[in-house]
């Protein structure tokens, strides 16, 4: 059976253009985030020094990356 038909409805694959600096965008945010995370569960640092680069890294991590993900997915419209 064609993986494209599920009970006789075809489905489409969602084709999107990322251009080099959006994905440097994307990869940066990641990696702030990523980073944020890591250092949470670091044992370098004091628990507060840790705790707030940590959060400080994850919520710039995950508010850059909202409006990037919004934009991508409105240029489909």
């Amino acid at each position: 059976m064609d993986q494209n038909y599920d009970k006789g409805v075809k489905r489409h694959m969602k084709q999107h253009e990322v251009t080099v600096p959006q994905i440097g965008l994307i990869a940066g945010t990641r990696a702030m985030l990523g980073a944020g995370i890591a250092l949470l569960l670091s044992e370098k640092l004091t628990a507060e020094q840790r705790r707030a680069i940590g959060w400080t890294l994850v919520a710039v991590g995950a508010l850059t990356t909202i409006p990037l993900v919004l934009q991508f997915f409105s240029e489909d419209e």
